[in-house]
């Protein structure tokens, strides 16, 4: 029968909350032998591109948001050390404010999603939501807002995630997987909260993330970003310490390499489509914060009429769920060459409404690659110039794409489990509002320690 079972799984989660309680999910105290969160980053500084390392630091020591962005290894590590209730989903391990975006399914409709998933795993449900909450309280408090609009924010975000999951816990299988949030969804949600004029300013800029995306295209930026070499052949322009050929000719024969790998990985149409341009051109490219000095290439095809298509590849590493422990074990997981590329590929997939046509992975010289195109219709929205009430109502919207990407994930009967266990009062939503303004002191703190450790010479840092 149609829906049978649905209650039963919605039981069991009821029957979590004996084990962790909702408002245990509230605490947060830093743990007796807590790493000490400058010496993590020191310890990925190590595998990272060394002229990059000082970028990657004086990223993070911009503001407390910009080092909870750059510092998923330190909450992962501390989230291993907060409770759980067993429920495991595709997290994208890296949910922040930040981390979310516009861009064109391949039927060119603009949708609102995750954007980036180079630490999504497979494990708890909860630390997706911790770390959305925290990192709508620590940009909150970053903008000024008073403490109660911080509390707001981290309240919002998980008021909307267990709403959201229990309708998707309802949804047949089909109307789940087929769910997406579009522009217009995305536009009404944000400013609701708000006065008019905050209202008005914030839907403005959902529009203005929609206008800009139709404008962001490879053909439209391709001036900007190449230019005709004396040879005749079309290179990609140096923007010092962004984009640079500097490091990338001992890389070449790798870098082709990675394209091989990628191509093998595309369902055969694809592969095809791909298969009709040419490389004319790498760089190296510097993205994010906490990626900057991982290896990261922009490689330039054209068509034999000259049109462009941008790969970004992008070097895969463990995730940082991976390497806290939290990572589930998952029966006929790739495993060997190739597996953590692929693992990032694999949760997009899960996780996200439409995925990029071209994504793909690699392994060559001993590393994993994920590849993805860039510069194909994609915007982001600025949460760092909005009102408390807007930065509410963006915060909702995104505890409204998380619920759904892990409903995608699990099914409409994990679902039923999860939103069994958040149930229908604000209980969860209070604890997440508790827990992310202790969390936002804890992320000051850090960030304070990393800004020592730089005036103290123990860091490289560069701001310019």
């Amino acid at each position: 029968m149609p829906g049978s079972g649905r209650e039963e799984e919605r039981e069991d989660g009821r029957r979590r909350r004996h084990a962790v309680p909702r408002a245990d999910q509230g605490v947060w105290e830093p743990p007796p032998g807590r790493l000490d969160p400058v010496a993590v980053v020191e310890a990925q500084n190590r595998s990272r591109i060394a002229d990059l390392v000082a970028l990657r630091v004086g990223r993070m020591a911009q503001s407390p948001f910009a080092f909870l962005r750059g510092a998923a290894l330190v909450m992962a590590h501390d989230l291993a050390m907060t409770p759980d209730t067993g429920l495991d989903v595709q997290v994208c391990g890296d949910a922040h404010l930040a981390n979310f975006g516009i861009f064109a399914s391949p039927e060119r409709a603009l949708l609102f999603d995750v954007d980036d998933f180079d630490e999504t795993d497979v494990g708890p449900w909860e630390w997706d939501v911790k770390r959305l909450c925290a990192s709508a309280a620590v940009l909150s408090r970053h903008r000024g807002h008073p403490a109660p609009a911080q509390r707001a924010a981290a309240a919002a975000a998980a008021s909307s995630y267990r709403s959201w999951m229990g309708r998707y816990a309802s949804m047949g299988e089909l109307d789940l997987w087929y769910s997406r949030v579009d522009v217009d969804a995305a536009a009404r949600v944000i400013g609701a909260g708000a006065g008019r004029t905050a209202r008005s300013e914030a839907r403005a800029e959902v529009r203005a993330g929609a206008a800009s995306a139709r404008r962001d295209t490879a053909a439209a930026v391709l001036p900007k970003l190449a230019a005709l070499a004396p040879d005749g052949s079309t290179r990609i322009v140096d923007h010092p310490p962004l984009v640079t050929h500097e490091g990338v000719d001992p890389h070449h024969e790798l870098l082709h390499g990675v394209l091989a790998g990628y191509l093998a990985s595309l369902e055969e149409d694809r592969r095809a489509v791909v298969g009709r341009f040419e490389v004319a051109d790498f760089a190296r490219k510097v993205v994010g914060v906490g990626s900057v000095g991982t290896g990261c290439y922009l490689a330039l095809l054209l068509d034999e009429t000259g049109r462009p298509l941008l790969l970004q590849v992008k070097e895969a590493d463990r995730s940082a769920l991976d390497q806290a422990g939290g990572a589930a074990h998952v029966p006929g997981r790739h495993r060997g060459p190739g597996a953590e590329g692929r693992r990032v590929v694999d949760g997009q997939r899960r996780m996200q409404a439409a995925s990029d046509p071209f994504l793909g992975w690699a392994h060559a010289g001993g590393t994993d690659f994920h590849v993805r195109q860039l510069r194909d219709m994609r915007a982001s929205i600025d949460p760092g110039s909005m009102s408390a009430g807007a930065l509410a109502d963006y915060a909702a919207l995104c505890g409204w794409v998380l619920a759904r990407g892990h409903a995608r994930s699990t099914g409409a009967a994990g679902a039923a489990r999860i939103a069994g266990y958040l149930g229908s009062s604000d209980a969860f939503d209070q604890a997440l509002g508790s827990f992310a303004v202790a969390y936002a002191d804890q992320t000051e703190a850090d960030h304070a320690a990393l800004v020592t450790a730089v005036r103290a010479g123990r860091l490289p840092a560069f701001t310019g």
